[in-house]
């Protein structure tokens, strides 16, 4: 009935319609596995893509071929660029989309690759022999063959979903969780532990007084995430802010006593930085107030996310609550916001290329190895489908760096750190983050999966040499035109900078921090029409370049020194035990994690400097 796959993937979320692309993208044929046709690319929580740090992940998956990007311009309906107002590294683009066209698009781009196949059902198990992965087996009993598999099951091991004293199996509302898979990867040795997220309720927009928050609106110009000719947004859609209060805070509170949060009926952790409003109540007690983002669900539906009310308390106090918002006091509820806890595996049970060490070809991504976030899951599932379908042709796996993009310092600290919470990403997570910026991220990383044959063809690659010839260019204007003081100093004037003296180059002005290149274009007729034939992004890259010059030669000091490090071997089968000079939690850390490089050893969270120098000792280094 089935051929033998190069790569299955089980489970059809963000990770998993990823890493079925990839591997398509390298020309394996892939099956996707998912229990339900109907929800492929669900947008599970909030509908958007992007944000800190996530819109920096975004950028990257497009830069290496993806589709979250691609889908996310087609779908969206409000586009803005966080932190404008502090410097570039710290710039993270974000949509609000509309979720059912989200999971439309997904499914139409899915369906359109001539590489992947798809069937419904539960996978409830793996074909293991001799330590290697041989494909699956669905519930009805069926074994489909494949050299890898990759497993992206998100909250649907074990899940179950709480909403006060109730609780029911579930990996998501309204459909089912996962069996099985859990627990025959503990019987072949891998350690398992529970998670917990949550997810606010969704309301009626017919019944919200808007006339009485804040409107948000999108930006002017609108922005993208796909280096390619994705559509521009038009008409967008406002959202609104709006705050609890301490009426609020008080009805929530006759439910503590029924949250599974408070009662201790979730042993999982939930996600630090997007807490449920309950927990919020009780850690920030100080507070009167929390913001709320009113977010609509799509173009086409009355239904509104309520963004910072995530609960598990009962349906009835998050009502009554709700109508103690300003704005809200009419609102209908659709459904209630509830708690989900599930199964994950400790990622330090990986290698870099995201396959297990116990099993061969067996990869994991998303939530399954302790993750949150559509973006954070999305750039997983990529990295895990390109490895499997290396791994399926016996090629090595792609190593993405801690300098080279956001996707690398994401898997690096997963591996050699673990995590006890859901992971999340943050540009302070990131040492090099003035060079991983979000509007580089095609510099950086189109050149790899060009090099891997992922495009089909060189539009992309020479896209990326247009912007580098573009960019340079604009730079050399600036560095060899001057102006004089007649042509500038009422631009100076009017951002309040001091007013220069004599003749100067245009580089010199574009240093000061008042000075922005779109600005001073204005106030300049001869570098307006210099600019005209460059678009947006290559005058944005080459303005970066010029004003943070020193800062991005730093990094790159940075990063060559440590890729010294990187560039020391470590065998991956040494036996670390026989080290006598390591401290046991190094040699009990290194045994389980196998670093390929000193540089990665030397990141593994209780490995201190004093243990690396034996490694290097022991190497002749």
């Amino acid at each position: 009935m089935f051929p033998k796959y190069d790569v299955i993937v089980v489970g059809a979320g963000h990770a998993g319609c990823e890493a079925a692309v990839a591997a398509a993208n390298l020309g394996s044929k892939v099956l996707l596995a998912t229990m339900n046709m109907q929800t492929i690319a669900q947008m599970s929580c909030n509908p958007a893509m992007g944000g800190v740090a996530k819109g920096q992940i975004v950028r990257e998956i497009d830069a290496l071929c993806g589709y979250s990007g691609i889908v996310t311009d087609h779908t969206m309906v409000q586009f803005r660029m966080l932190n404008r107002s502090k410097g570039p590294a710290m710039w993270s683009p974000r949509a609000q989309s509309d979720r059912m066209e989200f999971a439309k698009k997904w499914r139409m781009m899915l369906e359109a690759h001539p590489n992947i196949d798809f069937w419904q059902e539960m996978v409830r198990g793996l074909i293991v022999k001799d330590g290697r992965v041989g494909g699956v087996i669905t519930s009805m009993g069926l074994e489909i063959e494949s050299t890898a598999v990759v497993l992206t099951n998100g909250t649907f091991l074990n899940g179950i979903i709480h909403i006060g004293e109730k609780q029911f199996g579930g990996g998501r509302a309204g459909e089912s969780a996962a069996k099985g898979i859990t627990e025959q990867l503990v019987e072949l040795g891998f350690e398992a532990g529970r998670m917990k997220t949550g997810t606010p309720p969704r309301v009626d927009g017919r019944t919200i007084h808007y006339d009485r928050m804040e409107a948000q609106p999108g930006d002017d110009p609108v922005g993208r995430f796909s280096y390619t000719d994705t559509p521009v947004l038009k008409d967008q859609l406002p959202c609104y802010i709006t705050h609890t209060n301490q009426e609020v805070h008080d009805l929530l509170r006759t439910g503590f006593d029924q949250s599974p949060m408070f009662n201790g009926r979730i042993q999982g952790l939930g996600p630090r930085y997007c807490p449920s409003i309950e927990d919020k109540i009780e850690r920030f007690s100080e507070k009167n107030a929390h913001q709320l983002f009113i977010e609509p669900e799509g173009r086409d539906t009355c239904e509104i996310y309520i963004n910072g009310f995530s609960s598990s308390l009962p349906e009835d106090v998050q009502f009554k609550a709700l109508r103690k918002v300003e704005g809200l006091e009419d609102v209908k509820m659709f459904r209630p916001g509830y708690a989900i806890e599930y199964d994950y595996f400790p990622p330090t049970q990986l290698s870099l290329a995201l396959e297990t060490h116990l099993v061969k070809n067996l990869f994991f991504a998303g939530q399954i190895n302790g993750t949150t976030g559509y973006e954070e899951a999305g750039c997983q599932g990529l990295m895990a489908g390109l490895n499997a379908a290396l791994a399926a042709k016996e090629e090595a796996p792609l190593i993405l760096k801690r300098s080279d993009a956001y996707i690398g310092v994401l898997i690096d600290d997963l591996v050699n750190k673990g995590t006890q919470e859901p992971y999340r990403m943050f540009t302070s997570r990131a040492e090099y983050r003035i060079l991983l910026r979000q509007d580089n991220a095609d510099l950086r990383l189109t050149p790899i999966a060009h090099q891997l044959g992922m495009m089909g063809s060189d539009l992309r690659m020479d896209r990326v040499r247009a912007k580098v010839q573009s960019s340079a260019a604009i730079e050399h204007f600036f560095r060899n035109t001057s102006v004089s003081p007649d042509a500038v100093n009422q631009y100076l004037q009017s951002v309040e900078s001091a007013p220069t003296v004599q003749k100067v180059k245009l580089h010199s002005i574009l240093l000061r921090p008042q000075v922005d290149i779109f600005g001073l274009a204005q106030a300049l007729p001869e570098l307006q029409q210099f600019l005209t034939p460059y678009d947006r992004e290559s005058v944005e890259l080459a303005e970066i370049a010029l004003k943070y010059e020193g800062y991005i030669k730093k990094e790159e000091e940075m990063v060559a020194k440590m890729s010294r490090l990187e560039d020391v071997r470590l065998s991956e089968n040494f036996d670390y035990h026989t080290l006598s000079a390591l401290s046991i939690e190094a040699r009990d850390k290194l045994s389980r994690t196998r670093p390929l490089t000193i540089g990665q050893a030397s990141r593994i969270s209780g490995v201190n400097p004093a243990d690396v120098s034996v490694l290097l000792v022991h190497l002749g280094r």
